[in-house]
């Protein structure tokens, strides 16, 4: 570790002689690249910096203790040991934290999808409680969420919906959603009073930029037609609602609650491209592709993540056998302790390949 901190400072040098040079100052795009690329790095330096002066201030410390005999000198030493042996291990387990190799997604936007999975309406309803409760949690934030599509039933739940949370670091805490969500409790429709259990699938997906990934017009079909369902005054009346269709993956991706055409297509084209982008990581890091399958799955009650139990109170991460019993405050948008929790474990998994 101190190995790579020391390569990182010297980095640091160089970037901060490079960035104060006036011929790369005069290169903005370049500078700005630079400007980037050193305050990414500029607090592990600069813990890092802390971390050499308390371990100097213990060496100097032991070695006062080695030659001095005036008792009051010693005493001073002492102190002086036990407060910089304390701070060195602060500091080293920050710069654990610190150097965990950040996820150049988890700045970004995030597109979330959730579908119905097993249990008809009950998870279709239950669908329609995730899509709530994510709401609530970016409002929380102070997020804004924007509906792109959406499928709903006739009883107020949904086969499927989508919708964008915009919000600095909103994907750094939603990707730990991406999985199979069970629910259990009785349904609204159950006379004799059993509890049932029904699934429903999420999937989080980064916003993409037009520079990461590009679609070649010709390889989408543009598809347009009648929008139905709950939409104002211009559902049946207008062929608003957008269907594209991406040729050489056979993606499909359909938009309609725009009463605009052109606006449809755009939030469509957000949908296609995050989902494009998605499968592009998936084949750049298998590992990882074959993690999120797992936990996103196909709504199967056997594939879960979390569990939502209403007759108890509550809801159980599996992944981290972590259990709060607060259901009706979490299904309001109090996810910050469970995400705490998830985002722990995954730092202190990360943290021991260091």
């Amino acid at each position: 570790m101190l190995n790579k901190l020391k390569v990182l400072e010297d980095k640091y040098k160089e970037l901060s002689q490079k960035v104060a040079d006036p011929d790369i100052i005069s290169d903005q795009p370049t500078w700005q690249k630079l400007m980037k690329e050193t305050s990414e790095i500029e607090p592990i330096v600069m813990k890092y910096r802390e971390y050499s002066k308390a371990s100097q201030s213990i060496a100097e410390s032991k070695q006062i203790l080695e030659e001095e005999s005036d008792e009051d000198l010693r005493e001073l030493a002492k102190m002086e040991l036990s407060e910089s042996e304390a701070l060195l291990e602060e500091y080293e387990n920050e710069l654990k934290i610190l150097l965990v190799p950040k996820d150049p997604n988890d700045e970004k936007n995030v597109i979330i999808e959730i579908r119905g999975g097993a249990g008809g309406d009950e998870a279709a309803l239950f669908a329609g409680d995730l899509f709530r409760m994510y709401s609530r949690y970016a409002e929380r934030r102070g997020w804004k969420t924007s509906l792109m599509s959406s499928n709903e039933t006739g009883v107020g739940g949904y086969k499927e919906v989508s919708f964008m949370i915009k919000g600095k670091g909103a994907y750094s805490r939603l990707k730990y959603e991406s999985g199979v969500h069970r629910v259990q409790r009785i349904p609204t429709t159950e006379s004799g009073g059993r509890i049932h259990t029904s699934t429903a699938t999420v999937a989080v997906l980064p916003e993409v930029e037009d520079v990461e990934i590009d679609i070649n017009p010709e390889d989408v079909r543009v598809d347009v037609f009648r929008a139905s369902g709950n939409g104002g005054q211009c559902v049946n009346t207008t062929d608003s609602a957008v269907r594209l269709t991406h040729i050489p993956t056979g993606e499909v991706v359909s938009c309609q609650d725009e009463k605009s055409q052109l606006k449809n297509k755009e939030k469509a084209m957000k949908v296609l491209k995050a989902r494009l982008y998605d499968k592009a990581l998936a084949e750049q890091q298998k590992d990882i592709a074959a993690e999120r399958k797992s936990q996103v799955g196909t709504g199967d009650r056997s594939e879960r993540i979390r569990t939502y139990n209403f007759p108890q109170g509550r809801v159980s991460d599996h992944r981290i056998n972590l259990t709060l019993y607060k259901l009706d405050s979490f299904i309001d948008g109090d996810l910050d302790e469970m995400i705490d929790a998830l985002i722990t474990v995954d730092q202190t998994e990360k943290m021991s390949s260091i």
